[in-house]
């Protein structure tokens, strides 16, 4: 998969950190903080996409900017490795 070069997907070590956590409310206000998976997008030092997933549900979110250049799927995938 082929992400644009200054973008990474990472899954960070839950409960996320207070920043991470805040980026991730930013872009998925409906989550709950009691997660069971989280992949995020950062490019240049800025979370740009979350994929959220907790019991009886999950969200993705990217922000405008950056859909449609692989990083939906990225995270997709990067949350489905549990």
């Amino acid at each position: 998969m082929n992400l644009p070069a200054r973008v990474r997907v990472t899954r960070p070590p839950l409960p996320l950190a207070p920043a991470l956590a805040q980026a991730a409310a930013r872009l998925c206000p409906a989550a709950p903080r009691e997660l069971q998976a989280a992949a995020l997008a950062i490019a240049g030092g800025s979370v740009v996409g979350a994929h959220l997933r907790w019991e009886g549900g999950e969200v993705q979110n990217v922000e405008t900017g950056w859909r449609g250049k692989g990083i939906e799927e990225a995270l997709t995938q990067a949350t489905a490795q549990d």
